[in-house]
């Protein structure tokens, strides 16, 4: 609730911007991340989609998702109302609990921000950029916007009258990408080649250091939901650190034993599925159980990512196997590892609780997931058949690069047919002629 304190808590409020420079830093993260597990004629496009979300996002969210998100109930808990469209009445005094509501709504948009981002991974090498640019902020406030309202709003259903809890962003983040995921590359349908080329990424470094970033951030993105510099922020911070390195290390058994081979992409996927994880969780878990709900994400999601071939959906860089199934392994595992001694009242099966909070949380993740994948096939639908959402196929076979942003990467990309590899770097004497 939005009080007309005089001061805010100075402490907390330097945490607070921190964590929010630290939750900005994860898209352009994000953006490495994806950019080098798509092949090099599409690696400036997948970063544009992170970029250009920034952008996006953030106008519409000062416009009206901050209100519709965090305003006073308009009513069943659904969504707020407009009160603080344009940011209106959120002047410097403005405090929300003990940091300033201007830093509070700022936090908030870095999370919607990522989120949008996050989708782009399931459909990489694929779709239209310019309705990708009509989606995100559609999507930003038919999905996210509601959604965030339900678990963190003022009379939100799910807090107030499920019950769920989720402290930083499984239902809204993780779940909602996801889910939304899935049915973005279901209306797309799968890239040439799928299921016989091979699609590997094309600059590991580069998303081990996207990886590094994204863990780097999500510290502000856990520990800054406490909103305070307290002993709450430390404990999350620890559950956050503990459940990347579980996660991370699960992943790499799995690829071990099936595989015979732990790879770069395991380590860097691992880390990601367990702290995606340990999102909802972080808050709710000691570390015991922060370390359980890494190692089971890392498992999970590293059998998860495959179910694509199997059942024929195109989760090009696996948004749905570890987004979507990670986000669900952690919201769920409250309902077992919750402690009175994180929630202040909660308590899961494995400490007494019952099955109670399981089936609330089981309540919510199915909820949020029906809405998320309703709604985008809805929207990205009506943009396929209006704008076209779906590049053509000479734009995908030369990549999105070059057709779409009249730049490549490398400079190698534009060379002319027989060129070598880094010819374009060698003074002109030098140069190899191309055969005839």
């Amino acid at each position: 609730m939005i009080t007309a304190a005089a001061h805010a808590d100075t402490g907390d409020t330097a945490w607070l911007l921190a964590a929010t420079a630290l939750v900005l830093l994860m898209t352009p993260g994000l953006a490495l991340f994806y950019g080098g597990m798509v092949r090099t004629k599409s690696v400036l496009n997948m970063l544009m989609m992170s970029f250009v979300s920034i952008a996006l996002v953030t106008v519409v969210w000062l416009a009206v998702g901050y209100s519709l998100a965090f305003g006073p109930d308009v009513g069943a808990g659904l969504l707020g109302g407009l009160t603080h469209a344009g940011m209106s009445g959120l002047g410097p005094d403005s405090v929300q609990g003990t940091v300033p509501t201007l830093l509070f709504a700022t936090f908030q948009l870095t999370f919607a921000i990522v989120t949008a981002a996050l989708i782009s991974g399931a459909v990489a090498d694929r779709a239209k950029f310019g309705a990708w640019l009509v989606f995100v902020p559609v999507w930003a406030l038919l999905v996210y916007v509601p959604v965030a309202h339900w678990v963190w709003g003022p009379g939100g259903w799910i807090a107030r009258y499920l019950g769920a809890l989720d402290f930083a962003g499984g239902l809204p983040v993780e779940i909602g990408s996801g889910a939304s995921g899935l049915a973005l590359c279901l209306v797309l349908g799968p890239r040439l080649g799928f299921k016989k080329d091979a699609m590997r990424p094309h600059n590991l470094p580069m998303v081990v250091m996207g990886a590094g970033l994204l863990w780097f951030g999500w510290f502000g993105f856990n520990a800054g939901s406490a909103l305070g510099a307290n002993g709450l922020a430390a404990a999350v911070f620890l559950n956050t650190m503990a459940a990347g390195c579980t996660g991370l290390l699960g992943w790499l058994f799995v690829e071990q034993r099936r595989d015979g081979h732990p790879t770069t992409l395991g380590a860097a996927s691992g880390a990601v599925a367990g702290l995606v994880a340990i999102t909802p969780s972080c808050g709710s878990v000691s570390l015991p159980g922060a370390l359980v709900v890494g190692l089971a994400a890392g498992v999970v999601c590293s059998y998860a990512v495959s179910w694509k071939f199997r059942l024929n959906y195109d989760d090009s860089l696996d948004v749905v196997g570890v987004h979507l199934v990670g986000g669900v392994v952690g919201t769920l595992l409250i309902g077992l590892f919750a402690e009175r001694a994180m929630t202040g009242g909660a308590e899961g099966l494995l400490y007494g609780g019952g099955l109670a909070q399981l089936g609330r949380q089981a309540v919510a993740v199915a909820a949020v997931a029906a809405y998320a994948f309703t709604v985008t096939y809805g929207l990205g639908r009506l943009l396929d058949r209006t704008l076209g959402f779906r590049a053509s196929e000479d734009q995908e076979h030369t990549g999105l690069d070059l057709t779409v942003h009249a730049e490549t990467a490398y400079d190698h990309g534009v060379l002319g047919h027989g060129a070598p590899v880094g010819a374009s770097l060698l003074p002109s004497a030098q140069k190899v002629k191309p055969q005839p």
